[in-house]
């Protein structure tokens, strides 16, 4: 049976770039946070982020991914009203995207918020990407072109490192590719023993 390695860490720690790597070695990956983008311009998904919102996060039918970034992250309430909308979607999307992967031994979900959406509940092994607090904030104000105060408000509205690293099997400290890349391996050989004993 295919098992599901859940990938996680803030926001800038490299999850995608660890993902990235698992994927090199041929294991399916599902980037929650890519999906949701594109589920997130569906009709109905604009429709009621439109209804809870108001036309004010719209341009031209598009939705203004900053303005609704500025509402939810300065309101926990709006936030969890968004995620309402997004986690289900995004969840049935995975569970038929898992159906066409059902031939690997593992598949990788990863997603920044693996544990507040809960979806950590469905893995079965757990992996959290860390990273220096300022190596992460200048990944992400580059990265997305944004402020500081912005990627702040996005670190505060996640859980902490420590308490991610409570709740999983493996940590990978993400500082320089190469060691990043050892400790991958070191997993995947650690996985593969757990495989064959299973």
């Amino acid at each position: 049976m295919t098992k599901i390695i859940g990938l996680t860490g803030g926001i800038g720690s490299g999850k995608t770039t660890v993902a990235n790597y698992f994927k090199s070695y041929g294991i399916p990956v599902y980037i929650a946070d890519d999906e949701a983008r594109k589920i997130m311009q569906s009709a109905d998904i604009m429709e009621a982020i439109k209804d809870l919102f108001g036309a004010d996060v719209f341009e031209n039918e598009t939705l203004n991914r900053e303005k609704l970034a500025k509402i939810v992250f300065n309101n926990p309430e709006s936030l969890e009203k968004l995620n309402g909308i997004v986690h289900p979607a995004v969840k049935k999307h995975f569970e038929q995207w898992l159906l066409q992967n059902l031939e690997a031994p593992y598949v990788i979900y990863e997603a920044a918020i693996l544990f507040e959406s809960g979806r950590y509940k469905d893995c079965d092994i757990i992996i959290t990407v860390t990273a220096p607090i300022e190596s992460r904030i200048q990944r992400v104000i580059k990265r997305d072109n944004t402020t500081r105060e912005l990627v702040l408000k996005r670190i505060n509205a996640q859980w902490t490192d420590e308490k991610r690293i409570s709740k999983s099997d493996f940590v990978i400290e993400n500082i320089a590719i190469e060691p990043t890349k050892l400790e991958i391996d070191r997993i995947l050989k650690i996985l593969k023993i757990k495989q064959k004993q299973a």
